[in-house]
């Protein structure tokens, strides 16, 4: 085929840059600012009485109209609106008409700062557990009355349930023995499934079977350690069914399909659904037992409501009295405990019932020291520190239910009871725990001189001083007392001989240290900890206390210049010598580094102590790590790299790079961050130089680029290494080290053959035709500036690179190679002006060495025959019917390249570009928008002085309809 010769149009490019900028235009603003609201007023006129009679309804002289947003929240922004609806303390008062049409209110409720049962119910089964054998009945329902017709008389119902009553009492129930703890609380959640079933299948009093069956099962105490769970799976079932009988009555109360009000009085309840909650609570009277009566009336407390207003608190003293005739105080306690939850749920104002329930606990409180208890202790082989410990949930739950909101009198109150009973340390240490920080901050001396009366035998003095220490954690102390505080404290932690006990103690005031007292007490607290917890590996089973210390160590001392001057810090870092633990611990110390340290340093003892850490996090890399893992420990490496910085000597900042290099080899983003740090630091030192380096700024530079030039063969990542190669290339040529950019750009021209047809992109394989596009446009934009090497010939880099796109192998489907070479002609044709559109400074790039020679210019339009060859020869094979929209895409491709760049005063580029235009449109898969707002454009330059052949060009042009 004939040979199209190239002619590149000249370019002044300060012109065209002129002419492209957009117009400015002055601009009076007055009073206008876009962000101000924009105010709409109107005016008020008299309506016309016709129907369609039109009146003014804008002026400028109104009020302004109100502001969507605001006038929905009624002038609150969102974000207050949600702060006030956290906040418990804010009234319904300050709350907009809409929240209060939405949120029913229900009387005092309990706010969001109460912490509900559901919180503790986890944690109680978690830690109270055995071992031992345990044992239940099962209801294994009646046969009576199954064959009963539908059209049964009601007396034969009633019948019906009046046998099944007496069924209770007849052995309708089957005892399981032996059961594990497992096999136990499977077989109560079948309870709590049979109820719901019963419920649903319309047998009421077999649900009330199965309710006082469990309830009875609350009195059983040969396995004393397991109570409180015990009694956590069977409240679960009570309170189901409380709920099913509450729900089942509302429903009854439904008028016309509208259901009671939340708020509603007993007034508005039907007689059917009063008569029905009446039949409920007489049969729970029926019940002969106390335990089980008792339980399951208040489950059904709030059924209450229905029946009288007083009902609730009418009941809440008599069921408090009940309580009396329980004999084992550790039932009883458990039953205040579901008092106290029933009454928080249905009657929170009823304070006065609450603090009678907890005093006669008081009244009975020396029964935990009479014989029959300590008979039953020894039947059970459990010790009295043991049996302590299981009242303590009932027991904080009824005063956190008697603290809340409390005023600080009644810790006053608590005290002094406490007092009276000798300072009994498991009622003291429920006082700390239920009432608030603040009150109990205020009081920690007082509280110190109660622990120290203490009787210790029974509940150990370190676990009281455990709960001051939380207090403490979250609320100051009077400054006088508060190295007193510590020293009284500390001075029975360091004597505990268990490294359990011991750590757990240590773990809670480390915080209150840090928190208040300077490096040197936080020095002496390590020291101890570390002293206690060496000996015989104890550290090996508290790494979670030690983890939280260190967590709460470097939340208070976030200066790690004095972090580190902490002469234990490190050595108690040493203690975590299982290595997962150990990483984790790094992680931690590293997030708090990178989010506080606002300055970049260069302190000996910080950047020794970081890069021991971050050797740590890089060691624990292995085969077996995941992707995310390294990503992470990358991230926080890469954080402390940023952070690290020597000022003006650059040479012991390099060396720094240097050995981070060698510490952290096997993790490539840390790597990579480096070579991008050390090519940072080639410009500041050109930028300090002001592109005049001397020999020393020279070598130095040229060092960096050499530190990049190895470094890069190491990363596996193809794309990375391509792209920091033609970053470290243009690095080099900008600190003039030509010869080193020649060496970056022939490694990335020699490495584009090895790029593979997929790579891994988030885990995906995906196509890399598009990325080496992307990267190869990129590479001609810097190849327009390199300066020819005098040995090496006319464009050899270009030329180099056209070899291997040549060579290449690219998808059949693919038309990415005619895309690469039409660029390839935007290169070429910036390469024949007389001055370049852009420079490196203090580089002469070809323009400058050659001058437009004519010999430059034949070699580069040479270049742009070939170029133009392989295109059209490409254009030939997609004329197949399933490549004609490649086609016709390429050829307008291929044609704008030409009217940007192009000479088109030269007849043959002129007809090649009409070609084009005549292909793109051949088969109808032009878009004609895309092809009329090409002509229009062609028609606009024609208009301009140099421009006046595009009038011909025009009028070649036709546009093709699709028919």
């Amino acid at each position: 085929m004939a040979a199209f010769p190239w002619h590149a149009r000249s370019r002044n490019y300060v012109s065209e840059s002129d002419m492209c900028k957009l117009e400015s235009v002055p601009v009076d603003f007055g009073d206008y600012h876009p962000l101000k609201p924009i105010t709409v007023t109107e005016s008020k006129t008299k309506k016309m009485s016709r129907k369609g009679s039109t009146s003014s309804t804008s002026s400028s002289s109104s009020s302004s109209m109100m502001d969507p947003l605001s006038s929905v929240l009624d002038g609150t922004d969102p974000l207050s609106l949600f702060a006030a609806a956290a906040d418990p303390v804010i009234t319904t008062a300050t709350m907009d008409n809409t929240r209060k049409k939405r949120d029913k209110d229900d009387g005092p409720a309990v706010g969001s700062d109460f912490e509900p049962w559901s919180s503790k119910r986890g944690e109680i089964l978690a830690r109270y557990t055995t071992t031992e054998k345990l044992s239940i009945n099962l209801y294994m329902g009646s046969e009576k009355g199954k064959g009963t017709s539908t059209g049964s008389a009601v007396s034969e119902k009633v019948r019906t349930r009046l046998e099944e009553l007496d069924d209770l009492e007849e052995g309708s129930q089957k005892e399981l023995l032996n059961l594990t703890q497992q096999d136990y609380m499977n077989r109560i959640e079948e309870l709590n499934q049979s109820l719901k079933d019963a419920w649903s299948s319309d047998q009421k009093v077999k649900a009330l079977k199965i309710v006082i069956q469990c309830s009875k099962l609350l009195s059983d105490t040969t396995v004393i350690q397991f109570y409180p769970s015990k009694f956590v799976l069977i409240t679960d079932i009570l309170d189901t069914f409380g709920k099913l009988v509450y729900e089942r009555i509302l429903s009854m109360c439904m008028d016309n399909r509208v259901s009671l009000s939340d708020n509603f009085s007993p007034e508005s309840v039907n007689d059917t659904a009063k008569e029905t909650c009446l039949n409920w609570f007489f049969k729970i009277a029926s019940i002969r037992e106390l335990i089980p009566r008792f339980y399951v009336e208040a489950a059904i407390l709030k059924c209450n409501k229905f029946l009288s207003k007083m009902g609730i608190s009418e009941c809440l003293p008599r069921l408090t009295s009940m309580i009396r005739g329980i004999g084992d105080p550790l039932v009883a306690v458990y039953a205040r405990a579901y008092l106290c939850r029933v009454g928080m749920e249905v009657a929170p104002q009823l304070k006065e019932s609450l603090n009678k329930n907890f005093f006669d606990f008081l009244l009975t409180f020396k029964q935990i020291h009479g014989d029959t208890v300590q008979n039953q202790l020894i039947v059970q082989c459990v010790e009295i520190p043991l049996y302590l410990t299981l009242y303590s949930p009932a027991i904080d739950w009824i005063l956190q239910c008697i603290a809340y909101r409390a005023p600080e009198v009644l810790l006053t109150e608590m005290m002094e009871r406490c007092k009276k009973l000798g300072n009994n340390a498991l009622l003291l240490n429920s006082v700390m725990s239920a009432f608030r920080a603040e009150f109990i901050a205020a009081r920690s001396m007082d509280f110190i001189g109660m622990i120290k009366e203490c009787d210790e035998s029974g509940f150990p003095k370190h676990l009281l001083f455990r709960s001051l220490g939380l207090n403490l954690a979250l609320a100051d102390p009077p400054e006088n007392d508060r190295l007193q505080i510590l020293n009284e404290a500390w001075k029975v932690i360091t004597k505990l001989k268990n490294p359990q006990d011991y750590i757990n103690c240590a773990e809670v005031w480390v915080e209150y240290t840090c928190r208040h007292f300077k490096k040197r007490e936080v020095n002496t607290v390590l020291a101890d900890i570390i002293k206690h917890m060496t000996p015989d590996r104890a550290f090996e089973d508290a790494y979670p206390q030690l983890q939280s210390i260190i967590q709460k160590v470097i939340t208070y001392i976030y200066d790690f210049s004095l972090l580190f001057s902490v002469e234990k810090f490190l050595p108690f870092l040493d203690m975590f010598q299982k290595e997962n633990v150990r990483v984790e611990v790094c992680k931690c110390i590293m997030e708090s580094f990178i989010k506080h340290q606002q300055e970049s340093t260069k302190d000996p003892v910080i950047l020794n102590a970081l890069l021991h850490i971050c050797k740590t996090m890089h060691d624990s890399v292995n085969a077996l790590t995941l992707e995310d893992e390294k990503r992470m420990l990358a991230a926080l490496i890469n954080g402390f790299i940023k952070m690290v910085s020597f000022g003006r000597d650059f040479e012991q900042q390099l060396s720094f790079y240097v050995e981070a290099r060698s510490m952290f080899c096997n993790l490539e983003p840390v790597l990579v961050q480096l070579i991008h740090s050390v090519n940072q630091l080639a410009m500041e030192t050109r930028k300090v130089m002001k592109g005049n380096h001397s020999r020393k700024t020279a070598a130095f530079v040229r060092a960096c680029v050499a530190f990049c030039f190895i470094t890069i063969p190491s990363l596996s990542s193809i794309f990375t290494r391509l792209n920091l190669y033609l970053h470290s290339g243009q690095v080099a040529l900008a600190n003039q080290c030509l010869s080193q950019a020649d060496a970056f750009f022939k490694a990335a021209v020699s490495l584009v053959p090895e790029v593979p047809k997929m790579i891994s992109i988030d885990g995906k394989m995906r196509p890399s035709d598009a990325f080496l596009l992307e990267f190869l446009c990129n590479f001609f934009s810097t190849l327009l500036v390199v300066p020819d090497h005098p040995e090496q010939g006319v464009l050899f880099l270009v030329r180099g690179l056209l070899n291997v796109i040549q060579d290449y192998t690219w998808e059949d489907n693919s038309d990415d190679k005619v895309r690469i070479y039409t660029n390839v002609l935007h290169l070429l044709s910036a390469m024949t002006q007389e001055t370049y559109i852009y420079h490196v400074d203090k580089v002469d790039s070809n323009d400058t060495l050659y001058g437009g020679d004519s010999k430059f210019l034949a070699e580069i339009n040479k270049l742009c025959e070939t170029v133009i060859a392989q295109i059209l020869d490409h254009l030939k094979t997609l004329g197949k019917e399933e490549t004609l929209k490649r086609q016709s895409q390429l050829a307008l491709y291929l044609f704008n390249t030409i009217l940007a760049h192009g000479d088109l005063r030269n007849n043959k580029l002129n007809q090649l570009s009409v070609n084009l235009w005549n292909l793109a449109q051949k088969h109808g898969f032009a878009d004609t928008k895309t092809m009329v707002k090409t002509l229009e454009y062609i028609r606009r330059r024609s208009k301009q002085p140099e421009m006046s052949h595009f009038a011909d060009l025009a009028l070649r042009l036709p546009l093709q309809s699709r028919t």
